[in-house]
């Protein structure tokens, strides 16, 4: 089974909407603040706005990675997936069009903060959440392209 990272369609909707719905239903720290229907409609916004990659497997969605310019909003994998080098093939491929990426993960996200530092992307601050919807302390990250030498 070949990888294959495409632009998203707007048939792909479904598929991310599922991914993140799923991500957050079934972590315990994450509240949910939005419906399902919502994470739907918030997936046809970021495919409409051209952020989307996607990441299949025999013609089946199996992560995703939203980004406007520099800005990473968000990348998820189906935990089917996960720890597989499916986000690191679509971080890889932000990381070919952009010099610098920047993106804000969780405080109690473990796993996506050892991912990012792994990932060459190194902490710049950390915030209270007050400035995101689920209230959760975070951390922005940054990344930058190293110069040839």
């Amino acid at each position: 089974m070949t990888l294959r990272l495409r632009a998203a369609r707007p048939t792909d909707a479904g598929s991310i909407g599922t991914i993140l719905s799923e991500f957050i239903d079934s972590t315990i720290w994450m509240p949910r603040v939005h419906t399902r229907a919502q994470d739907l409609g918030f997936a046809g916004t970021m495919i409409e706005r051209h952020w989307c990659t996607v990441a299949e497997k025999e013609a089946r969605v199996i992560g995703f990675l939203s980004r406007e310019s520099a800005t990473i909003h968000a990348l998820y994998v189906h935990r089917d997936w996960r720890g597989q080098t499916i986000g690191r093939h679509l971080l890889n491929a932000a990381k070919t069009q952009s010099a610098t990426l920047n993106l804000w993960t969780f405080q109690k996200n473990a796993k996506a903060q050892k991912f990012y530092l792994r990932e060459g992307f190194h902490e710049v601050r950390r915030t209270d959440g007050a400035g995101n919807d689920e209230g959760l302390p975070d951390i922005e990250y940054c990344w930058t392209k190293k110069e040839a030498t």
